[in-house]
């Protein structure tokens, strides 16, 4: 490290010391066991996913957010956010110029070795690992119990939990559990394991995960998934609109697949079904939709 470089980090160190006093934080142990001296009224925050950023303002306390990652774009408003890069490639020097009093993080992608030297600089950061919809229920209480709404948190979960429960109900009335391939990967093909939240929408939707193996994210080839024989291929798409368009086309050519007999091959918006966010309420009334279109006017 330069001269330069040295002068700049202790800077740093010293400005960021006084942003938090000792007398106006508790401590409190985030969802990885980590002590952490979280400001009692924080007034400077920064989401580090996408996923954080739509609980905050789910909340109704953007008012305190004063950076997000540059995926960041629901609501809207969020895209105007000053960003910080994206969540797997933080950029810890805009981070520390925004002058953050409470970073929140995520397990899932986030850079450890970021978050560490955020801490040494006396930037508190709270981390979140929300793997499915009950922990997805606890990170929202979690965060506004925080940021200081938390009426406004249990009000969101409480709609949240009447979603699902309506879901419940009618997957409880169907007898046919459809056979589901979930895609999130092109080349090579990847798809969600048990260990996942998608996993956990496919059964609330009421279907049969056919990648319902140990790993988190398994890999097949063309002829493996043709050989689980799915009655549904579901495929998540971004920016990448019209690649994902032409593997839903490609996958309709094989005639002996159920899914392309019935066409039965769907297209989804990788940002309502990927983010572990109140949203996947969204994407579980459109899974089940899906899974079962002769109810799908029941959610309406």
């Amino acid at each position: 490290m330069s001269f330069k470089h040295l002068c700049y980090w202790i800077m740093l160190f010293y400005s960021c010391c006084c942003w938090v006093s000792s007398g106006s934080a508790e401590v409190l142990y985030d969802q990885l066991e980590r002590s952490v001296d979280v400001p009692r009224d924080p007034r400077r925050v920064v989401a580090f996913a996408p996923s954080i950023t739509e609980i905050i303002y789910a909340i109704g306390q953007e008012g305190r957010l004063v950076g997000a990652t540059i995926y960041s774009n629901y609501p809207a408003a969020a895209a105007g956010l000053p960003k910080i890069g994206s969540y797997i490639h933080l950029d810890l020097e805009r981070i520390v110029a925004l002058k953050p009093d409470l970073c929140f993080a995520t397990k899932d992608g986030n850079p450890r070795p970021v978050i560490d030297r955020l801490t040494a600089l006396n930037i508190p950061v709270y981390t979140v690992n929300p793997h499915g919809y009950k922990s997805v229920a606890q990170t929202v209480l979690e965060l506004g119990k925080i940021l200081n709404a938390p009426e406004k948190a249990a009000l969101v979960v409480e709609e949240m939990n009447r979603r699902v429960k309506r879901v419940q109900v009618l997957v409880n009335s169907v007898t046919e559990r459809p056979r589901v391939f979930f895609q999130i990967g092109i080349k090579p093909i990847i798809s969600a394991g048990s260990d996942t939240f998608i996993h956990e929408l496919i059964e609330l939707a009421g279907g049969r995960n056919v990648a319902d193996e140990a790993s988190a994210y398994p890999r097949y080839s063309r002829e493996q998934v043709i050989g689980l024989s799915p009655d549904v291929i579901v495929i998540t798409s971004m920016d990448r609109q019209a690649a994902f368009e032409q593997v839903r086309k490609s996958w309709l050519q094989w005639r002996n697949l159920p899914a392309a007999r019935l066409n039965r091959i769907h297209l989804v918006d990788s940002d309502i079904f990927d983010r572990p966010s109140p949203r996947l309420i969204d994407a579980l009334e459109q899974l089940f939709g899906l899974l079962h279109p002769e109810l799908a006017e029941e959610l309406k």
